[in-house]
């Protein structure tokens, strides 16, 4: 089976809440608006950067999905897209920086990359904030996760 995962996260630095947002379907799905609205799913993250919070969707995300399917991630995340290339430099230097400290997100990357190990997995990085005119039938489900994660944002922290 081949499945299509599309991840946004939105985040208010000030407060550090974010919300991530994903969408799992079929490669040969095609989804209505009813059916979007009830597979979308939003998740509330606290004490959370950009970084922090794409990784974290990710990885929640990834929960649902069964470890003997191909996949393909959909995120507009260049940190994420990068991340498997930067796997080998990462290990070699134990998650450290240049000048020896320990990196912020060394337990997710470490978390990222064990899961990711365990899956047929491939990420495509997307355009975010398109005209609709230029978006892929990809883009179209894209952006309503984007809409999704920033619409839960403007609402979950309004107090």
């Amino acid at each position: 089976m081949e499945y299509m995962i599309f991840s946004d996260g939105s985040v208010d630095p000030v407060k550090k809440i974010g919300f991530g947002a994903y969408l799992l379907m079929g490669v040969h799905e095609a989804l209505g608006p009813d059916e979007l609205k009830q597979r979308l799913k939003t998740k509330r993250f606290e004490d959370v950067g950009s970084t922090q919070l794409e990784l974290l969707t990710v990885l929640w995300a990834l929960e649902e999905v069964d470890k003997d399917v191909k996949l393909t991630l959909y995120t507009d995340s260049q940190h994420l897209v990068r991340l498997p290339a930067r796997r080998q430099r990462l290990e070699q230097k134990d998650y450290h920086n240049k000048k020896g400290a320990v990196l912020r997100n060394t337990a997710l990357y470490k978390t990222f990359f064990q899961v990711m190990d365990t899956l047929d997995c491939h990420f495509i990085k997307v355009k975010g904030h398109q005209k609709a005119i230029e978006k892929s039938i990809e883009g179209h489900y894209f952006a309503c996760v984007d809409k999704a994660a920033r619409a839960a944002l403007r609402f979950g922290t309004m107090k």
